[in-house]
């Protein structure tokens, strides 16, 4: 194994060997070369300063020494050391450096070369030892100038001149050493240029692959802003037809690339309009002008769909001012576009419902009733206003009241149609706008029209929910010239129409502002009526009709006003209701009552009535057993009275609230039973003890033909069949009691009884524990009778004679003016200017007589004006 390894170290060199060796040499090679040239490189660029030392050298060392024997020596020495001093400082100036390379070369060629013949001419003058310098100065001389022609550039030229310049003069002086000076001032110049080329040489070709770096860097940037699609690039030829387009564009068209390649540019723009914006237009200016933009919004045409773009671009010239087309850019706006579109929609419209808002509406408003011409525009604005609309949002829930919303927009939209502009106030409020002129029948028929849709039930959440809408009504320019004065007379309109039932609509006459006042200040009259106990309890007797005895008492609420008496119910009760005021009016009546009961003899009972309001709150039921536990009451001789209008939100919240309330033991009273919109679907369910038959079926019940005693009998059976009492309200008369005893029903309550009367009143019925009841009124009803004093026109055999009516009813009237009509005769009764009626004297004595009509009459037709006359007389 030794002599192995000691041969095989003895013997030529491996392979591997002679390639490390290679290696290794060639890595020194390169090493020196790059070392060398670096400092050649460094000592060009100190050329500047080479120069100005050969300068001070030879004014400095020479000058004192040199003695001038003609001026011509003189005038050398002054041309070289001027001639140095621009190539010196001429490279350095701004001006010199922003001309072309080859007009460069041109500028410097001269002075160089003067600058070698300068300084050999210097040379060869006295002393004569000067002369044996020339090499030493002249080698080292073309060394630095060829260092210093590279630092710029190409311009080789000037390092030859300056050579050639030297050698003109060496030859002549001294021909054996300028031989050998020639030699080695060659090998040492080509060294040096060689050394030097090949630096710049390799430093172009870092450079070049610098620049191919960034190049592909910058296409890499590009193609990557290309792919998320957020800009695209095109560029033009000279015709304005495309040479290069994204991808990504083509893509968006649903084109190939290759189809737009060739085309012009304007083909994929849609022509603008003012409308729209007119970029196609500007985009040709530019684009025929052969000018920059920046930013020109367009439409695309070859998009299926709208497709909107912002597009930059540059003229490209070339280095001699040569046009080559455009290059630029773009970005899609389509987004942008229709999020603006998104903006402007929802500040015009209702984000909820789609219809105008009130910004829009009032906009509108504006515009209809502006001046024209000169004339003043004509419109007519609605305020619509929804009924138990908050009853929905509060027992439903919002989201409930949203989804009502949409429904009634929906059909106010189908209502309306073209005829007018439907907006939404707020809340549950809507306006609609009808321009020009309206005929106020036209307008009653379409506000009915409303009212009907209006009141049509809605199915929310698989809940039957049923609303009502009251309109106000004003027209431009009778009953206002602005948009202001308009909304606020609609707005008084509405409040009359609230005021008068609900579920109607009124136009604007100027005696509202009065009543619109009038009704504020009976609000703050109710609030300090509240505060200061204005308000007092009466109770009416509920009776049995087997035995005639008191079963309880309706408890009703009255306010006497300070200055203006006794007030209705009917009308304090909805402002009650309107202001929030009926939830402590309710608990006040709640615990009075309750009191005042403590004190009646046992198994007399109280009832009060529940609004819709009170019966929505959660905490109805603890207010009861507050009322109730106050008074020491025992539950089961409490009874409510609840309307039908709690089931038009018919839903588990309501069925929580009836349990709850019978589980505290009290009674539940259907009140008011028939007057309601709900159906009898609720009976099934709701857990009441009685049900209340309204008045207005059982006044005129006893009256043959009637059909009021087939509702009442209808009501008893549907009762007896539940397992429920009957309350029958309102009756007045003998014949009603008898009739309503006859048709079964179990309780009675009215004036034939008693009227209602105050808590000590109560007391004295009842002293010594009485709780009969004695019935005391008319045998026999007759139809509601009306006083009025008002004249009429009497026609009579073609003569018209003036009278005067004291009392009407739907029947006949009580007529003043005719003295001894004989009883019999005929008359045509013109009782206002719409409504003329045949009529028979049926009495007389004096000047008075009594009169029946041909056919029954609606008295709430002489309250308000009809749109056309009609005749009863036929």
């Amino acid at each position: 194994m030794s002599s192995t390894r000691a041969s095989s170290s003895d013997g030529p060199a491996s392979p591997i060997t002679l390639m490390v060796a290679l290696g290794l040499a060639r890595s020194g090679t390169e090493v020196a070369a790059s070392w060398i040239s670096g400092a050649f490189v460094h000592i060009a660029r100190l050329w500047p300063l080479i120069l100005l030392a050969k300068v001070c050298v030879v004014a400095l060392l020479n000058l004192p020494f040199y003695h001038f024997s003609e001026l011509a020596q003189a005038a050398v020495l002054a041309a070289m050391l001027l001639v140095d001093s621009v190539l010196m400082l001429l490279p350095r100036q701004q001006r010199f450096r922003q001309l072309m390379p080859h007009v460069q070369n041109w500028v410097m060629l001269p002075l160089v070369f003067l600058s070698g013949l300068t300084y050999s001419l210097w040379l060869n003058g006295e002393p004569k030892a000067a002369s044996d310098a020339i090499f030493l100065a002249a080698v080292p001389e073309l060394a630095v100038a060829l260092l210093a022609v590279c630092i710029f550039g190409d311009r080789r030229l000037l390092g030859i001149s300056y050579f050639l310049g030297a050698l003109l003069v060496s030859v002549v002086e001294k021909a054996g050493m300028t031989q050998v000076g020639l030699m080695a001032s060659c090998v040492f110049v080509m060294t040096i240029a060689t050394i030097r080329q090949g630096t710049a040489d390799r430093e172009r070709a870092i450079e070049r692959h610098r620049q191919d770096l960034r190049a592909q860097r910058s296409d890499r940037l590009l193609q990557e802003h290309e792919r998320t699609g957020r800009g695209w690039f095109w560029e033009t030829d000279r015709q304005g037809c495309l040479t290069y387009i994204s991808d990504t564009l083509a893509q968006t068209l649903d084109m190939p690339k290759g189809g737009l390649i060739g085309q012009p540019v304007t083909d994929i723009i849609r022509q603008g309009d003012k409308q729209q914006g007119d970029g196609e237009r500007t985009l040709g200016f530019h684009l025929s002008a052969r000018t920059g933009f920046s930013d020109i919004a367009v439409c695309a045409a070859m998009s299926k769909e709208e497709r909107w773009w912002s597009i930059s671009g540059q003229p490209v010239f070339n280095e001699y001012g040569q046009f080559h087309g455009f290059r630029g850019s773009g970005t899609d706006l389509t987004e942008m576009r229709r999020s603006q579109a998104e903006v402007n929609r929802l500040a015009q419209f209702d984000s909820l419902t789609g219809l105008a808002n009130r910004i829009q509406m009032l906009r509108s408003l504006e515009q209809a009733v502006a001046e024209r011409q000169g004339r003043r525009g004509e419109c007519t604005l609605m305020m619509l206003d929804l009924d138990r609309f908050k009853t929905v949002n509060d027992t439903l829930g919002h989201p409930a009241g949203d989804a009502l919303l949409r429904q009634v927009s929906q059909r106010l939209q189908r209502v309306v149609g073209d005829k007018g502009l439907v907006g939404r106030q707020g809340g549950d409020e809507f306006k609609i706008l009808l321009p020009g002129h309206q005929e106020q029948g036209q307008l009653a028929l379409l506000a009915q029209l409303i009212i009907t849709s209006i009141s049509q039930p809605y199915s929310i959440e698989g809940t039957a929910v049923v609303i009502g809408v009251s309109i106000g009504i004003s027209s431009c320019p009778q009953d206002g010239v602005t948009a202001d004065a308009l909304i606020r007379n609609a707005d008084l309109a509405l409040y009359a129409a609230k005021g008068n039932g609900r579920g109607v609509h009124r136009f604007y006459s100027s005696d509202m502002h009065a009543d619109a006042e009038d009704r504020r200040k009976l609000e703050e009259d109710l609030r300090h009526a509240l505060a200061a106990d204005g308000l007092h309890l009466v109770y009416q007797p509920v009776v049995s009709s087997k035995t005639e005895q008191i079963t309880g008492y309706e408890a009703l609420l009255r306010w006497n006003h300070p200055t203006r008496g006794a007030i209705s119910p009917a009308m304090f009760i909805p402002i009650a209701e309107d202001t929030g005021l009926i939830a402590p009016i309710g608990e006040w009546v709640l615990r009075t009552a309750c009191r005042d009961a403590l004190q009646w003899p046992d198994g007399i009972r109280v009832a009060v009535n529940v609004s819709p309001t009170q019966f929505a709150n959660p905490g109805f039921p603890s207010t009861v057993m507050n009322a109730l536990a106050g008074a020491q009451l025992a539950p089961e001789r409490l009874e409510l009275e609840i309307t039908e209008s709690v089931f038009l939100n018919d839903n588990d919240g309501t069925d929580s609230m009836f349990a709850r309330l019978k589980a505290l033991g009290v009674r539940l009273a259907l009140d008011d039973f028939g007057t309601g919109y709900s159906s009898l679907g609720y009976l099934k369910k709701a857990p009441f003890d009685k049900i209340k038959i309204d008045q207005s079926f059982v006044r005129g019940a006893a009256i043959k033909g009637n059909r009021n005693s087939a509702i009442i009998k209808a009501i008893v059976s549907l009762a007896e069949a539940l397992g429920m009492d009957t309350t029958a309200e309102g009756a007045e008369t003998q014949d009603e009691l008898e009739l309503i005893r006859q048709l079964g029903c179990s309780h009675i309550q009215g004036y034939i009884y008693g009227k209602p009367m105050l808590a000590d009143a109560v007391l004295v019925t009842h002293r010594g524990g009485s709780t009969a009841a004695a019935p005391n009124g008319f045998q026999s009803s007759r139809p509601e009778r009306k006083t009025m004093l008002r004249t009429v026109a009497i026609h009579h055999d073609g003569h018209v004679y003036t009278g005067r009516v004291r009392n009407i009813s739907a029947t006949g009237a009580l007529v003043e003016g005719l003295w001894n009509v004989p009883a019999g005769t005929v008359f045509a009764i013109e009782l206002t200017e719409h409504i003329r009626v045949k009529a028979t004297a049926r009495w007389s004595k004096d000047d008075r007589m009594g009169v029946e009509f041909s056919g029954p009459i609606d008295l709430a037709d002489l309250r308000q004006p009809q749109p056309q006359p009609r005749s009863l007389a036929s």
